[in-house]
């Protein structure tokens, strides 16, 4: 195309005209500024500033738009042909407003970067494409059917008995619920009622998987179903015990408060996807069976991608590697370097199947409406954010079940925090130590190292919040992150 036949051009062009030009020149630049107004009202929207890198040249835009439909306006008056009298002359300035360079400290973070994210994603599977024909040009196809099923998990069937009893435990404290409500038994008995069974169903799988030689993932299946259901029947036996009080207080207000034992509730809750007992939940219409099939496919792909990862990378870097505490320090670093990106990768495959897929399927299947099991964490800015957002459902028990009655009976906020994370450590270290039969408080360590990482950060953001804005304390926070502290203390 001609450049004298572009209207972006033509348009663009003409914003600067010099004093010296034609009556008629002049008239068609009066009238055009004069309709400015009307014409960005109806031709043009003002840019949002969302940072699509567009906001500095729209001034430019809107004079091409006035210009250009002025022309259209004239057309009778004005030949066509003459519009080329006002296309990149020499005369006209070509700078005419201070602008700043997008990569610029003060540009850089007030536009996309879609495009750069794009890239990254290109270069990304290109990089990881190499290294997977490398790893299987150098180790082959490692992957063996023992990884799914073998000889030794027939072994385990103590767990999976064990696994089977635990209900007995919630059906123990709907009767305990029951005898309350009949006036049967007292407050305080109940309370040491409720302590017995919470008690009895952790310690009963811990028992179990320390007499049993079973294998490591059999055993974390079963601390993990076992914590969960100490965390549900926590959460039922409060529930109740503050529904009673307000039914008894003068204070309560109405029918909101009405006391009723339910054992369908009770069984709903048991299997529903949160861990925070109420009478009724949100639901939806109805189960969208396709969706349902296209998720458990998604499920059944990723998760054999962690498979695959695991044994395809992991367990050979970690079988051909000598102790990092050890060896020569570079070597070290070097193998916890390489096994940091397979193991995120993993950690990433989890929180999808988990968090997204498996609690998504069984909140459709059981048409349960509230399904924000997670927030945004990967924005998160500090990692008391991060702690709040990529665990909803413990987050939501925490908070409804230990921080705020910790504030109620005036503990102090900062003592509050280290309660609820001394006890999520507690179960952090039940989860990894008791299948492993090794006791040395790694994990509970971890966890506990998140408390002044939480005041590192939150520092960092107060300091460097003017300076950098949001997007540069996104940047110390992926530095501080408690899942990348931890993978990398758990390699060592």
């Amino acid at each position: 195309m001609a450049i004298s036949e572009s209207p972006e051009i033509l348009g663009s062009t003409a914003t600067v005209i010099s004093t010296s030009h034609s009556d008629s020149d002049l008239d068609l630049l009066s009238l055009r500024r004069r309709t400015t107004n009307a014409t960005n009202g109806a031709g043009i929207r003002a840019p949002d500033n969302s940072g699509n890198g567009e906001a500095v040249d729209y001034q430019d835009r809107v004079e091409s738009a006035n210009f250009t439909s002025n022309v259209g306006e004239k057309a009778n008056e004005i030949p066509t042909s003459s519009d080329i009298r006002f296309t990149y002359r020499p005369c006209v300035p070509a700078h005419r407003r201070i602008k700043e360079s997008p990569l610029s400290s003060d540009a850089i973070f007030k536009q996309s970067h879609a495009g750069l994210f794009n890239l990254c994603v290109v270069v990304l599977v290109a990089v990881n494409s190499r290294l997977i024909i490398e790893n299987l040009m150098k180790y082959g196809w490692l992957i063996r059917s023992g990884f799914w099923f073998s000889s030794r998990s027939l072994s385990d069937w103590p767990l999976f008995m064990c696994c089977l009893t635990l209900p007995i435990f919630p059906l123990a404290a709907f009767v305990v619920e029951k005898l309350v409500q009949q006036n049967y038994i007292t407050e305080p008995v109940v309370v040491f009622l409720h302590v017995i069974i919470s008690t009895t169903v952790v310690l009963y799988p811990v028992i179990v998987i320390l007499r049993c030689d079973s294998a490591f993932l059999s055993g974390v299946a079963l601390m993990l179903f076992a914590c969960i259901v100490w965390l549900k029947l926590v959460s039922y036996a409060h529930t109740n015990n503050d529904m009673r009080a307000l039914a008894k207080s003068p204070e309560k207000r109405g029918a909101d408060h009405m006391h009723d034992v339910s054992f369908k509730s009770l069984v709903y809750f048991m299997v529903a996807p949160t861990l925070c007992y109420q009478p009724s939940y949100p639901r939806t219409p109805a189960v969208r069976k396709s969706w349902v099939v296209r998720q458990s496919i998604k499920l059944i792909i990723f998760t054999g991608l962690m498979g695959f990862i695991i044994e395809q990378y992991i367990n050979p870097i970690v079988q051909n590697s000598q102790h990092p505490l050890k060896g020569n320090l570079l070597y070290a670093i070097e193998r916890v370097l390489k096994l940091s990106v397979p193991n995120l990768y993993v950690w990433l495959c989890m929180f999808y199947c988990f968090f997204h897929l498996w609690l998504n399927i069984l909140a459709e299947l059981l048409r349960f409406g509230d399904r924000e099991f997670y927030k945004d964490w990967w924005n998160a800015k500090t990692v008391e954010e991060y702690w709040r957002m990529w665990n909803m459902p413990v987050h939501k028990w925490m908070v409804r079940h230990i921080y705020f009655p910790c504030l109620r009976n005036g503990i102090p906020k900062g003592v509050a925090v280290i309660i609820a994370f001394l006890v999520s450590a507690l179960f952090h270290e039940l989860c990894i130590a008791v299948p492993c039969h090794i006791f040395k408080l790694w994990a509970f360590i971890g966890i506990m190292f998140q408390v002044p990482l939480v005041l590192i950060t939150n520092y960092l953001q107060n300091k460097f919040r003017s300076s950098m804005g949001k997007k540069g304390v996104e940047v110390i926070y992926w530095l501080f992150d408690s899942e990348n502290v931890r993978t990398l203390g758990g390699l060592l």
